[in-house]
């Protein structure tokens, strides 16, 4: 038996992982911040697959709700071998619309707690020579829009620079870079999304298949649709000047309402 650690497990993506995982017959850590909630998806994990599912409440925005999961992570005896980074949210308006607090609480949560808990399990499997990590980030990391785009952008940067450094170790990190997932991340900002097109909709649980294809392939990057994938090699050859102008009307017209 294998065991994965996911943080942001009950909703959307981290909740396809789960499914996903527990499916194929690896003992679950379910790291959110309702305790209810990750009691009930423990029990429905369990019962429907026979694996044994531990959950951990833990607010990512507060240092002793990462030092807990990072503890967790470092546990040498109960040993992690996928971690699973897929807490995250948005903040409803432009910059200088959303308060400074909630900006450095994205950062807390998008940036400092992955870095924290990919080292803290990243060390654990090194010294065993085998594990994975996953950071989910998002195909907003590729293009100028504001402090979400930025905190991704991060998490694309030091998941590959992290990947080189422990090339040969046994540990695989990967960034997985979805567009949008029909999950509660829009509902829970405020964000209304009826405007955006159908095509641009992606499934969470096909998402989370490919994901973990790209991930055995030794993938440090995973756009896993052939859209994005397309949308994604276009940003690469438009200059920085008119896709910062293109990604403002973009998300005027797709973002939050």
């Amino acid at each position: 038996m294998t065991t994965a650690l996911i943080t942001g497990s009950t909703a959307g993506i981290g909740a396809a992982f789960a499914r996903r995982l527990a499916a194929e017959g690896q003992d679950l850590v379910l790291v959110a911040r309702d305790t209810g909630r990750l009691r009930e998806q423990a029990t429905e994990l369990h019962d429907r697959h026979g694996v044994e599912v531990e959950v951990l409440p833990a607010d990512l925005s507060l240092d002793e709700g990462i030092e807990a999961v990072a503890g967790r992570l470092g546990d040498r005896k109960n040993p992690v071998d996928l971690l699973i980074n897929n807490a995250g949210f948005g903040n409803k308006g432009r910059y200088l619309d959303v308060s400074t607090a909630d900006e450095l609480r994205m950062l807390k949560v998008h940036c400092e707690a992955v870095l924290r808990l990919t080292s803290a399990a990243a060390g654990a499997m090194r010294e065993r020579g085998r594990g994975g990590v996953v950071n989910v980030a998002s195909v907003a990391a590729f293009v100028p829009r504001g402090t979400y785009g930025a905190s991704k952008a991060w998490v694309v940067q030091f998941t590959q620079g992290a990947a080189r450094d422990l090339a040969g170790s046994g540990v695989r990190l990967m960034a997985l870079c979805p567009g949008f997932v029909r999950t509660e991340f829009h509902q829970r900002a405020g964000m209304g999304t009826d405007n955006i097109p159908g095509w641009l909709w992606l499934d969470a649980d096909k998402l989370v298949a490919a994901a973990l294809a790209d991930l055995a392939r030794g993938r440090t990057v995973s756009i896993p649709d052939p859209r994005y994938k397309a949308l994604m090699g276009l940003v690469k050859v438009t200059p920085r000047g008119l896709l910062g102008g293109i990604s403002s009307r973009t998300g005027r017209k797709y973002g939050p309402r």
